[in-house]
C-alpha cells in the first residue's frame, strides 16, 4: 500500500509564512499529479493547488500569487509554501497524490491525513 505523510502546519500570525510537506511512500511505481486541499470548519473540502511530475502547476484563484507548490520527483514528496497568510487560509489542509502502485498498471488516490494550519493573531 501507499501512504502519505504530512507535516509543517501550525499557529502563525496574519501576513506570516508556513511550509507544509507530504511525503508519500510504499508500493510505488510512478507518482504522477500531487495536490494540496483545504477544509474549513463547517465547509467543503476545496482545491488549493496541483502539480504534475513534469512540474506544471494550477492554483485556486484565492491562494494565487500567495502560494508555491514544488516537488522532489526522487524524494516523492511535495511542498506547499504558503506566504501572505490570511485568516480565511485557517483550515486542516490535505495532500493528496495519484499513484501507480507497484505491479499494476492503476492509478490510484492517496490521500494524508491532513495537518492544521491556523492564522490568528
Amino acid at each position: 500500500q501507499v501512504q502519505l505523510v504530512e507535516s509543517g502546519g501550525g499557529l502563525v500570525q496574519p501576513g506570516g509564512s508556513l511550509r507544509l510537506s507530504c511525503a508519500a511512500s510504499g508500493s510505488i511505481f510512478r507518482v504522477n499529479a500531487m495536490g494540496w486541499y483545504r477544509q474549513a470548519p463547517g465547509k467543503q473540502r476545496e482545491f488549493v493547488a496541483t502539480i504534475t511530475s513534469g512540474g506544471f502547476t494550477n492554483y485556486a484563484v484565492s491562494v494565487k500569487g500567495r502560494f508555491t507548490i514544488s516537488r522532489d520527483n526522487a524524494k516523492n514528496t511535495v511542498y506547499l509554501q504558503m506566504n501572505a497568510l490570511k485568516p480565511e487560509d485557517t483550515a486542516v489542509y490535505y495532500c493528496n497524490a495519484k499513484v501507480v502502485v507497484m505491479s499494476t498498471t492503476y492509478e490510484y488516490d492517496y490521500w494524508g491525513q491532513g495537518t492544521q494550519v491556523t492564522v490568528s493573531s
